[in-house]
C-alpha cells in the first residue's frame, strides 16, 4: 500500500467531456426476491455509445446470449453493464436499474475528493480528524482508533478503496460534503447514484441510503479510463488506487493474474457488486455487475465469476474480430493509382 501520492503537477484543468446520452429504455422495475426473477432476467439490452450500428459483432451477440442463459439460473435481482473501450460497443442487462450500491458508492466519493483537490480546496496532505460519529464497524480498522486521531487525505483514500474502510469513507464524505457528491454525480450524467446518508452497516436501510446502477458506474469508470474524469492526472491517480484494491474475489478472480483490474467491490448480507476497468491487452473494457436479494453469497459470487470469465473471453474475440474485419491498409495515397496509371513507362 502506497504511503503517499506523487506531487500533483501544475497544469490547467482539463474539462470533462460528456459522452452522448445512451439510447436506452428502462426494461424493468426493481424486482423483489422471487423465482419469477428469472423471467425478468431475460430482458437484456444491447446499445452502443458509438454511432448507431445496424450490425452487432458476433462476440457481443455471443456474450449477450450467454448472460441471458446464466440469468435463467439465478433467482435474484441482477443488473450489469459492459462497454468495450476501443469500439464503444456496449451490452447491458437492466443496466439502468437502481440497485443497492454497498461499497461501490466509494468510487463517487473518491471522484468528489479529486474534484475538490483539483479546485485547490485542500491537498492530499490535509489532515482530517476522526470524530466518533464517523465510526462504522462494518469494514476497516479506523473504527478502532480513538476519536481525535488525524489522517492525511491520501491515507483515507487508500483505506476507503483498498480495504473498503467505512470509517475512512465517512470522514471523506464529511470533508467534501454529501450534497456536493450528489450534485457532482448529477452533473456527470449519473441518473441513479445517490447518497442519502453516511455508510451505516448496522441498519437494513443502507440498501436504500446508498444507491447506484451498473450504467452509472460504467459511465464514471469510462470517463476515468479515457483520462477525462476531473483531469488526466486525477484519472491516473484514481486508477492506481482502484488497481490496489485488496478484495479481488469477484471480477478479477477468474481472470489471468497478469491482467490488471482497477475496480471496487461492494457487499452486504444479500448483495454482491463489483465494477471496474479491465486492462485486457488490446481489448480493454469497463464492466459493472450488481446482484441483490441473493439466496446465498455463494450463488452471487459464482454468477459474477461466470460473467467476468465470459466477458473477458468475448472481449478477446471482439479484438480478433475487429482486427480480421479491418480493411487492408496501404501506404499509397488515394490518388496514387490514378497517377500511376497515367505515368509513362520507364
Amino acid at each position: 500500500m502506497r504511503a503517499t501520492f506523487p506531487m500533483r503537477p501544475s497544469k490547467p484543468r482539463c474539462g470533462v467531456r460528456q459522452e452522448p446520452e445512451r439510447v436506452r429504455s428502462e426494461l424493468a422495475a426493481m424486482f423483489a426476491r422471487a423465482p419469477s426473477l428469472a423471467a425478468l432476467a431475460l430482458l437484456a439490452e444491447i446499445v452502443a455509445i458509438a454511432p448507431a450500428r445496424a450490425y452487432l459483432p458476433p462476440p457481443i451477440v455471443h456474450l449477450n446470449h450467454d448472460v441471458r442463459n446464466l440469468a435463467r439460473r439465478l433467482p435474484a435481482a441482477i443488473a450489469l453493464d459492459l462497454l468495450d473501450l476501443d469500439t464503444g460497443y456496449q451490452t447491458g442487462f437492466n443496466a439502468g436499474m437502481s440497485m443497492p450500491a454497498a461499497s461501490t458508492i466509494k468510487v463517487p466519493v473518491m471522484v468528489e475528493v479529486f474534484e475538490q483537490l483539483e479546485a485547490g480546496r485542500f491537498d492530499l496532505q490535509r489532515r482530517v480528524r476522526l470524530e466518533a460519529a464517523d465510526k462504522d464497524y462494518g469494514s476497516g480498522d479506523l473504527c478502532d482508533a480513538p476519536a481525535g486521531t488525524a489522517y492525511a487525505v491520501s491515507d483515507l483514500l487508500e483505506k476507503m478503496i483498498d480495504i473498503s474502510d467505512n470509517t475512512a469513507t465517512n470522514m471523506l464524505i464529511r470533508l467534501v460534503g454529501r450534497k456536493n457528491i450528489n450534485k457532482r454525480m448529477r452533473e456527470l450524467g449519473l441518473e441513479r447514484t445517490h447518497l442519502a446518508g453516511d455508510v451505516r452497516t448496522d441498519s437494513w436501510s443502507i440498501r436504500q441510503t446508498l444507491r447506484t446502477s451498473p450504467a452509472d458506474l460504467v459511465r464514471l469508470l469510462t470517463l476515468m479510463a479515457k483520462r477525462e474524469l476531473v483531469d488526466e492526472w486525477s484519472s491516473n491517480e484514481m486508477i492506481d488506487i482502484l488497481k490496489a484494491d485488496q478484495i479481488n474475489t469477484l471480477l478479477p478472480e477468474p481472470l489471468p493474474v497478469d491482467v490488471p483490474v482497477a475496480h471496487k467491490t461492494g457487499s452486504l448480507d444479500d448483495t454482491l457488486n463489483d465494477a471496474g476497468i479491465v486492462f485486457a491487452g488490446d481489448a480493454p473494457y469497463v464492466i459493472a455487475v450488481m446482484t441483490t436479494a441473493l439466496p446465498s453469497e455463494d450463488l452471487g459470487r459464482a454468477f459474477i465469476h461466470s460473467v467476468s470469465r465470459l466477458a473477458y473471453a468475448d472481449e478477446l474475440r471482439l479484438a480478433r474480430w475487429r482486427e480480421a474485419s479491418a480493411p487492408p491498409t496501404s501506404d499509397l495515397s488515394p490518388d496514387a493509382q490514378y497517377w500511376n496509371e497515367g505515368a509513362a513507362p520507364p
